[in-house]
């Protein structure tokens, strides 16, 4: 009787919530962002006059993973019903399944609280429209996901766990996985309808990203813990106004990117801390012929004040670029020492992808030792790819204007490889004020390069 009278009481405040206009409560906050290009000014959602749905008003109960994930669905909904709210995740350890989010909605985590995310497949069911490394599918539903929506949030001092487990024995890629890759690959040549490309079967092992925010606009990633990750860690995928602040980041598993902007506009990410074991911010506009029929380019993102303690790259472009990236601007960020990463800015592409990549603009960098160096560009980078499936259509990728401004490394093994293609060389590279301490091998490596200014 107590359960009956606290749903109907509930119920009643989301019809009041709603009747009463408290949809308006939910303001919309405009925020200008400095940039070397034509910044817009981002729009992120502000939650602090909403109301607030807390998990256990809806029948969460600590170690019972089915009443929290339960509990967390009705309170999601509850908030988007009412016009906007915060579901409000408090302290202590709860275990879940996937969680969908809703437009207006705010999911709030606790300091002390910690969303802990089952490594079960079947609790990612059913399969949703997402992607896996640039080309469109259904797949196991990532671990927070939110597709379609406006003015969307994660924030809060909590933090976000992904038990591994069972992810882990997925990391590798036996037969039953690459040909999986195969078929997704040609089913993009095909134009195979995306709902017919179904990647849940026995052996195509495709992890779920851990957040992604599909076709979202208004997004608010800030101040939570991300810790482990099946495959990539934060992936807005054709998303307007992004903003992540705050965010730790700590995977390292396989492919476990830090941040993923693909086809994704008006991006910025300040303040975060990454500890992953791939790149950093590896900047994405979709594979080959998905990305063509898109047609959406991965435009004015700005990266500053970030710490990266581990990984592959600080700032990596491509390989999946074919929808074009254009105005990226990172400022003022840092890589800890004893990183060992292999370079700061790297760019990367092949004859498969199209696209383009220019006004990459780079300042304020310190670093300790590289394993490669400061600046790579390459232009034949496939990857499992090369022989795995043919190259159906021929497309270079035009690499233009890339500018690098007070960088400065302790140890290197090259300043910079550029390695363009002679049907197609990369133009306009600027690098003033490029600094190493120490160089391996080679100071400057360059190949199929036109306007390459140094100061």
């Amino acid at each position: 009787m107590k359960n009956q009278l606290r749903y109907f009481m509930l119920l009643a405040a989301i019809l009041f919530f709603s009747c009463t206009g408290t949809k308006h409560k939910l303001k919309i906050q405009t925020v200008t962002v400095k940039a070397p290009f034509e910044m817009p000014p981002l729009s992120t959602p502000d939650f602090r006059a909403c109301p607030e749905f807390r998990i256990t008003d809806f029948g969460a109960v600590p170690g019972d993973q089915q009443k929290t994930s339960e509990a967390i669905a009705a309170a999601i909904a509850a908030a988007n019903a009412a016009g906007g709210g915060s579901v409000v995740v408090p302290p202590g350890e709860w275990p879940t399944g996937q969680i969908h989010l809703q437009s207006r909605v705010n999911l709030h985590l606790q300091k002390g609280a910690v969303l802990l995310f089952s490594d079960h497949p079947d609790d990612y069911l059913p399969a949703v429209h997402t992607s896996w490394e640039g080309l469109e599918c259904y797949n196991y539903s990532p671990l927070v996901y939110a597709y379609g929506c406006k003015d969307v949030a994660i924030t809060g001092e909590g933090e976000l766990k992904a038990k591994m487990n069972f992810w882990k024995s997925w990391f590798d890629r036996p037969p039953g996985h690459l040909n999986s890759l195969k078929y997704l690959y040609e089913a993009a040549v095909r134009n195979v309808p995306v709902e017919d490309r179904v990647m849940v079967n026995d052996s195509a092992n495709m992890r779920p990203q851990f957040i992604q925010f599909n076709r979202c606009e208004n997004v608010l990633l800030e101040g939570v813990k991300i810790t482990n990750s099946p495959f990539w860690t934060i992936h807005p995928y054709l998303c307007q106004n992004v903003t992540i602040r705050g965010v730790q980041v700590y995977a390292h598993g396989h492919n476990n990117d830090g941040v993923d902007p693909e086809m994704s506009q008006n991006v910025l990410i300040e303040d975060c801390i990454f500890d992953q074991g791939d790149d950093a911010i590896a900047v994405k506009s979709g594979r080959n012929q998905d990305a063509w029929r898109l047609h959406t380019p991965t435009r004015n993102l700005v990266v500053r004040n970030c710490l990266v303690k581990n990984g592959h790259q600080l700032l990596a472009v491509g390989s999946e670029l074919s929808g074009g990236v254009e105005n990226v601007f990172m400022d003022h960020c840092a890589v800890a020492d004893g990183a060992n990463m292999f370079h700061l800015v790297f760019i990367k592409t092949n004859e498969r992808r199209g696209g383009f990549v220019r006004n990459i603009y780079v300042e304020n960098i310190k670093a300790d030792k590289m394993r490669e160096g400061i600046l790579g560009i390459e232009t034949d980078v496939l990857y499992q790819w090369r022989d795995l499936v043919p190259t159906y259509e021929t497309r270079l990728t035009p690499v233009s204007d890339i500018y690098l401004e007070n960088i400065k490394a302790n140890n290197v093994k090259f300043t910079y490889r550029i390695l363009g293609q002679e049907e197609l060389p990369v133009e306009r590279v600027f690098l003033k004020n490029i600094q190493a301490d120490t160089i391996r091998e080679q100071r400057n490596i360059a190949a199929n390069v036109t306007g390459l200014v140094v100061e």
